[in-house]
């Protein structure tokens, strides 16, 4: 990635932190991290879902303590961002299709946004991580699926530790207009992309032409991830290809 021209990775919490694990493995891949070629400048996959952070048998204690390890040693190696995305613990349990099971999206809205600003009440003193409010398009999460609502966290976490992340994959999935990104302005401090029909390594254009164009007008000079499902970059013999077709499609696009 680095002799392509990338700038940064981007990996999971747990592989990078292990916060459920002690300072021994912590400072074995702390060394890793820090002799990487390029910067660890983001993380996604932010609580894993066998903890539950809303409904009746949300587990709240736990999981802060999971995501309080996980953004100081994010701190200790320099990754800026940690993406809060974890539909598996932040989805509101229960049936859409039973009536008297559904799920109390509104209830667990507000859990979440409770959960964030206890969360940043913990890490109030670091200087340079910020915990960033992830929406998923709507098959993917049972509410906060729009950068807007994003927005409506950091507006009620009132936190200098809350931020946004445009993930235009889902916003195209969620079919959400490029105007959220100039709404949202300087909230927006992570991208993630993928191919909007296959959520494979990124290559077309076109359909994102317009989500760039608002980041641009907005003044926007972070980073942009190519975040794909599981085996999204196809075989491993065709990586460093694929690799250089996501590259040249986003500088198509800076």
């Amino acid at each position: 990635m680095k002799s392509l021209g990338y700038d940064f990775i981007e990996g999971t919490v747990a592989d990078c932190f292990a916060p459920d694990k002690g300072v021994e493995v912590w400072k074995r891949l702390k060394d890793e991290i820090l002799s990487l070629p390029l910067p660890l400048r983001a993380c996604n996959s932010f609580i894993p879902g066998t903890f539950q952070i809303v409904g009746p048998k949300a587990e709240v204690g736990p999981a802060l303590d999971y995501a309080e390890t996980a953004l100081r040693r994010a701190e200790e190696v320099g990754v800026r961002y940690v993406v809060f995305g974890s539909n598996g613990a932040r989805n509101a349990p229960g049936d859409p299709c039973d009536p008297k099971n559904r799920p109390l999206t509104e209830e667990a809205f507000e859990e979440y946004i409770e959960f964030c600003r206890k969360l940043c009440a913990r890490v109030k003193d670091l200087k340079d991580v910020r915990i960033l409010a992830e929406p998923l398009r709507p098959n993917g999460a049972n509410y906060l699926n729009y950068v807007w609502q994003a927005v409506q966290v950091c507006d009620d976490v009132k936190s200098p530790r809350m931020g946004v992340i445009a993930d235009i994959f889902h916003m195209t999935a969620g079919r959400e207009t490029a105007r959220s990104i100039v709404e949202a302005g300087a909230l927006v401090q992570h991208c993630h992309i993928a191919d909007w029909k296959t959520r494979n390594y990124f290559g077309e254009v076109a359909a994102n032409v317009a989500y760039f164009a608002a980041l641009k007008a907005i003044g926007y000079a972070g980073g942009v991830s190519v975040e794909t499902g599981k085996n999204g970059w196809g075989d491993a013999k065709d990586l460093e290809k694929n690799l250089a077709t996501s590259l040249a499609a986003l500088k198509s696009l800076a």
